[in-house]
């Protein structure tokens, strides 16, 4: 019989985790936790993805992702010309092989859950 397993919690995330910065001076994006230990197979990992305003940043997916935004806002267009302002609440699914330009005036803080390994982007 396989022993208990339990959830992973990390208190006030939202306002506690710094990302690490990615790109330019303006973008981090972070792993918070990983499936990867119990799913080898189809891992999932979520983070927070944190843009501040400056330059944009685009990015094809290599992988499938759902995003919830937290605070602020974000400026969203796809390679094929779909624009969309999404505000706190708002969720994207992003299939792999989309291209995405995100950029702010502002800032914006997203959590996101992505199938692919930790750390891999």
């Amino acid at each position: 019989m396989a022993a208990p397993r339990t959830f992973q919690h990390l208190s006030q995330a939202q306002s506690g985790f710094k990302p690490p910065l990615i790109s330019n001076d303006n973008c981090y994006l972070g792993d918070v936790f990983s499936s990867e230990k119990d799913n080898s197979a189809a891992p999932t990992a979520g983070g927070l993805f944190r843009l501040e305003a400056g330059q944009p940043l685009t990015y094809t997916y290599n992988f499938d992702e759902h995003k919830i935004i937290l605070e602020g806002e974000f400026e969203i267009s796809d390679s094929t010309g779909k624009a969309v302002k999404a505000l706190p609440g708002d969720i994207l699914y992003i299939p792999t092989n989309t291209t995405l330009t995100f950029k702010t005036s502002t800032y914006g803080l997203a959590y996101y859950v992505a199938q692919r390994k930790q750390g891999e982007l």
